[in-house]
């Protein structure tokens, strides 16, 4: 159904997609809070926290192809529906789970809520603010580090108080239900053909430089949010408090992202993606070997690795590969979550395996997870060195591919 323009309200709709972005961000973030408690109630191992951790990573991919596909034919109205339908789902599910299978389930109907959130908003916000894109859009991903820092502060407090981990996913049907409030019943811009066709953005795909940023964007997402997404089991034992260093990374991350444009234009957007390479490596490394005090400067020192890597991969697709459109840009973002879907469990098996080896040496059983959590940082850090590399590649052949 086409809408006129003049009964659009490009505000609210832009706010709706803030406080959708927001919930996205706060299952990430009250997830992480959450696995000791998961890992008490349902003895589960890491390996099985993983696997529960990578079906929300794996959802997201899942309902972004798909988002990215039917757009031209649906619009973002019906995708935000379904992101609102999907996320009570999950939660509720999820909430109501009696064990493994059950939390699989819902944590795959949760991550397909969330990769629908990024299908519809993208495009919409670009449509609706045609002359300011740009600005408008990294408004919008403020939101996701700002989510996590309001999940994890509130994670944080709820375990403080003794509440469960049913009543810190139940907070989140909350603003859930306000952002359904907000695009229901509202004008949403009538569906526009993208400056190329959906034929065409498909067979642009196939090209080295679009293989080659997916396979990397596996690589960046797993650096960044594979160690966020641990950090309660990794660091719980460091004297650090988990969820306070995650509070603070994502909160960095939210100021620098905020001011990501002037960065990145004064930056080859390249120079800026192997940069970033160079400091996460630097910054897990601190932190596999920081306890007490010093892991909140190790965590400053990766957050300012991260923090630009997944909207810089996003705009080097929109500036370096314009042909595969609106279509490439959710495609890398949804290869950036099933890179993270397939490493979460493996993540688990580092910690299960480097808790067995660390028992084996006699460690004391009080240093036991501090040991693992520190060895399973050893092999995080393989992924940000080897990003070096690729991006270093990147840098010296970049004038190849620039338009």
């Amino acid at each position: 159904m086409t809408t006129s323009s003049a009964t659009i309200n490009p505000q609210r709709l832009f706010t709706a997609c803030c406080i959708a972005l927001i919930v996205t961000a706060m299952t990430f973030a009250i997830r992480a809070g959450i696995l000791n408690q998961l890992s008490a109630q349902f003895n589960f191992t890491n390996t099985q926290l993983g696997w529960i951790n990578g079906m929300a990573f794996l959802g997201f991919p899942v309902a972004m192809m798909f988002g990215g596909l039917i757009y031209n034919l649906v619009g973002a109205r019906t995708l935000m529906y379904l992101a609102f339908v999907c996320h009570l789902l999950g939660l509720f599910l999820t909430i109501t789970a009696g064990g493994f299978w059950s939390l699989l389930l819902s944590s795959f109907f949760i991550g397909f809520a969330n990769g629908s959130v990024e299908a519809a908003c993208n495009p919409l916000i670009a449509d609706i603010y045609h002359t300011r894109k740009t600005a408008m859009l990294n408004k919008f991903h403020v939101w996701f580090p700002g989510g996590i820092v309001i999940g994890s502060l509130v994670s944080a407090l709820m375990t403080k108080l003794g509440l469960g981990w049913q009543l810190q996913i139940a907070i989140m049907i909350v603003p859930t239900f306000i952002y359904g409030a907000m695009i229901f019943g509202q004008a949403f811009p009538a569906v526009v053909n993208s400056e190329t066709s959906t034929s065409t953005n498909i067979r642009a795909l196939i090209s080295p430089l679009f293989l080659f940023i997916a396979f990397c964007m596996t690589l960046t997402a797993t650096t960044e949010l594979g160690t966020q997404q641990w950090v309660e089991r990794i660091l719980g034992e460091s004297g650090a408090h988990p969820m306070l260093i995650l509070a603070m990374v994502t909160g960095l991350m939210a100021v620098g992202r905020y001011f990501a444009g002037p960065v990145i234009e004064a930056l080859n957007p390249t120079g800026v993606l192997l940069v970033s390479a160079v400091i996460a490596t630097l910054g897990i490394y601190l932190m596999s070997i920081a306890s007490g005090g010093m892991v909140y400067l190790a965590a400053v020192v990766f957050a300012l690795g991260v923090m630009y890597f997944w909207p810089t991969m996003i705009g080097f697709v929109g500036e370096y590969l314009p042909k595969t459109g609106a279509l490439g840009m959710s495609l890398i973002g949804g290869a950036g979550m099933f890179g993270v879907s397939m490493w979460s469990p493996v993540i688990g098996s580092w910690l299960d395996n480097a808790k067995v080896e660390a028992a084996a040496q006699g460690v004391a059983a009080e240093a036991v997870e501090l040991a693992a959590g520190q060895a399973t940082l050893q092999n995080l850090v393989l992924f940000p060195l080897f990003l070096i590399f690729a991006f270093g590649l990147l840098f010296l052949l970049r004038k190849r591919f620039a338009h």
